[in-house]
């Protein structure tokens, strides 16, 4: 029997209803032939809430104890799905992520799969049972209780699909695949049928909700197939695959953004070597992701450096980075928290040009300022003022004609 790994996200999960309803979903994938293992987020908004009554019982949540209890919001679906799933007849069994042998680094609240033991889900599915999974936290030698960040039961599903020589990996959400663009915001995008890993990783790098990069990543360095489509209907949703059409009418395939962006400008720095490495290793070892950097040309041997962080790290960021620059003889910091980046992807783009130019013209016909602009092989950036982003990416999406997308 072929091995099928499901995971639905909190807005599947946000009540008994939805609940029986993947419970349902499930129950015809077994019906279907396959062995059926489902990874479940927390309901709703349960994790924003219990990050919330931490943040009422102290300032400053202690991070073990508090992956401890975010870990627990799955832990409740997941039991919720084994009792919907054994109500209908159907055996099952609910395991948290250390039952599952999900084993993961130290590092509280963006922890790393090392490795899965995925002996008792074999077991269990021996026994012609659904196995019902725990996303988004593991443990670690120690056995202490980690979770993977934001989006981790997307790379948790995509991690036991690999463990278990699954045919592919499903993930089901609130939307029916992946767009050319956010379709909340732009009514005209289109759902594509399938795209390639590289152009679905830099979509999720830069904003794109539907699917955590970091499952993305895995997807392709072990080749799973993903499958990213709507717990709510039957549309075939999209797959994304290594085998992707190389060659498609329009290189852009989509747009992203992202409104979790914060500019960090490092004002009057000394322009001479190992000053760049004395700013940023400080943020690599607080386990802050920096994106864009840009540096301008020196004048008098002194420059100015900047570089945006997620909004969320930016005070964690402006605490790291205030005695660094005090160390340097820079100036001063200066941060700007109203501002989000929009991007255009494609394979294609490098080899065919006037991409670049037509995604500029489009923001100058839209009255649009471009704060800062960062590129890849397949992707061009753009960090703009965060209240024009509806308009950008609608003013994107004509401008490539990605209603015609094919």
């Amino acid at each position: 029997m072929a091995v099928v790994v499901q995971k639905y996200g909190g807005s599947s999960v946000a009540d008994a209803e939805k609940i029986k309803n993947v419970a349902r979903r499930a129950v015809a994938a077994q019906k279907g032939g396959n062995q059926v293992v489902v990874v479940i987020s927390a309901m709703g908004k349960t994790t924003d809430e219990l990050i919330k009554l931490a943040n009422q019982v102290t300032d400053h949540p202690d991070d073990r104890e508090l992956d401890v209890l975010l870990s627990t919001g799955e832990i409740v679906s997941s039991t919720l799905l084994a009792m919907a799933l054994k109500s209908m007849g159907v055996k099952a069994v609910s395991l948290s992520g250390a039952q599952a042998g999900i084993r993961t680094d130290a590092v509280y609240s963006r922890a790393r799969i090392r490795g899965i033991k995925p002996e008792r889900i074999e077991k269990e599915l021996g026994k012609n049972k659904i196995v019902v999974v725990a996303g988004f936290q593991g443990v670690t030698e120690e056995m202490d209780v980690t979770t993977l960040g934001r989006g981790g039961s997307d790379t948790t599903a995509v991690a036991l699909a690999v463990s278990l020589g699954a045919d592919r990996c499903e993930i089901y959400t609130d939307v029916e695949g992946v767009y050319t663009a956010d379709p909340r915001l732009v009514p005209e995008a289109m759902r594509l049928d399938e795209i390639g890993y590289d152009e679905m990783l830099e979509l999720a790098s830069s904003g794109a909700r539907v699917i955590h990069s970091r499952a993305v990543e895995l997807g392709e360095v072990y080749k799973m197939p993903i499958l990213v489509a709507s717990s709510f209907s039957d549309r075939p949703g999209t797959l994304i695959h290594g085998g992707a059409p190389m060659e498609v009418g329009n290189k852009v395939r989509g747009i992203a953004h992202d409104l979790n962006v914060a500019k960090i400008t490092v004002i009057g720095v000394p322009d001479k070597p190992g000053i760049a490495s004395t700013i940023f290793d400080p943020l690599a070892k607080a386990n802050i992701s920096v994106d864009t950097i840009v540096q301008n040309a020196s004048i008098n041997r002194i420059t100015d450096l900047t570089f945006t962080v997620a909004k969320s790290d930016l005070a964690k960021a402006m605490k790291v980075i205030e005695p660094v620059v005090k160390s340097i003889g820079a100036r001063e910091t200066v941060s700007d928290t109203k501002l989000a980046k929009v991007s255009i992807v494609g394979a294609g783009m490098q080899s065919a040009p006037g991409y670049a130019s037509r995604m500029f013209n489009a923001l100058h016909e839209e009255g649009v300022n471009i704060e800062l602009i960062t590129t890849s092989e397949i992707r061009i950036t753009c960090i703009i003022d965060e209240a024009r982003v509806d308009d950008t990416l609608r003013a994107l999406h004509r401008a490539f004609e990605l209603e015609k997308a094919e």
